[in-house]
């Protein structure tokens, strides 16, 4: 299919050429578009007045650490217990008040399936104050 500029009889062409006309609505179109500023949108929440008298910060000083070694024992505040004894000094330190802080560190090399057990107790025992402490000494773990 070839292009024509016009009849074969010589008579000029009467369509208007839109192609320009394009061409000027595109570079239009993508100069409203970089000058639009950038929508922000923002999310409103009634938030509380700040208190002028804060409490003071207290650190309980009653923390309960739970060890998993690398030989799968378990250590409680360093003393080695079974999994069935932890239940029972979970529900005795959430019988506290105020609750002491558990702070579960294990091993590099413990077992992941005791580890995982560990963590189903404590959930189980709905303990309030919980952490992972020592994860900083995995912070280079595998970047050699």
């Amino acid at each position: 299919m070839a292009m024509s500029g016009g009849k074969d009889d010589g008579s000029p062409m009467m369509e208007m050429n839109t192609t320009p006309l394009i061409d000027v609505m595109l570079v239009l179109l993508i100069m409203f578009i970089i000058t639009i500023p950038v929508a922000t949108h923002s999310v409103n929440i009634d938030l509380p007045a700040p208190n002028p008298n804060p409490p003071p910060v207290t650190i309980d000083p009653v923390k309960n650490k739970l060890v998993l070694t690398a030989q799968n024992i378990i250590l409680w505040n360093g003393a080695a217990i079974k999994e069935g004894d932890l239940v029972t000094f979970l529900e005795a330190t959430k019988a506290m008040n105020p609750e002491p802080e558990l702070q579960f560190q294990p091993e590099e090399y413990a077992s992941y399936t005791i580890a995982n057990r560990l963590l189903r107790i404590i959930t189980a025992s709905k303990v309030t104050k919980f952490g992972f402490v020592g994860n900083e000494n995995f912070a280079t773990f595998g970047k050699q």
